[in-house]
């Protein structure tokens, strides 16, 4: 597969992954990520799929949305690296929908004609103070 088909195959998986977060589909978000998967939050706590799991689809985290901006896909064999900013619309169990703006970067690979995720990382914020409404265009543009 040519680089750049690549490269928005695994975007395109960065965007479903999203919105399984936001649709609390615990199906689709199982299928996107690799059974060895971690995570590293803005907040620096460490994740395996399981946590990772419960923390955003059963815990007290219910996400309204994410944008991705500024994304750039390494390819490297069987192996892909998305780095971008992100916009998440998330109410954290507090009843208000916060916006959380800030770089992200996610391992993908690709295991029996299927790019999953593998691992990730988002942090630090880089714009913090915003309510649930879109930031200023001037600072973050969606891709």
């Amino acid at each position: 597969m040519h680089g750049m088909a690549v490269a928005e195959e695994v975007l395109s998986g960065a965007r479903r992954r999203a919105a399984a977060l936001a649709a609390r589909d615990e199906g689709e978000l199982r299928g996107l990520l690799h059974p060895r998967f971690v995570w590293t939050s803005h907040a620096g706590e460490r994740f395996d799929l399981e946590s990772y799991l419960a923390s955003n689809l059963r815990g007290s985290n219910e996400w309204a949305g994410q944008q991705i901006a500024d994304s750039e896909v390494t390819v490297v064999g069987d192996t892909a690296v998305l780095r971008c900013t992100a916009m998440d619309r998330v109410d954290a169990g507090t009843g208000a929908v916060e916006v959380f703006v800030m770089p992200m970067t996610q391992v993908w690979v690709l295991e029996s004609g299927r790019w999953l995720c593998l691992a990730g990382h988002a942090g630090p914020r880089i714009m913090s103070g915003l309510s649930a409404g879109e930031p200023d265009g001037a600072t973050y543009r969606p891709d």
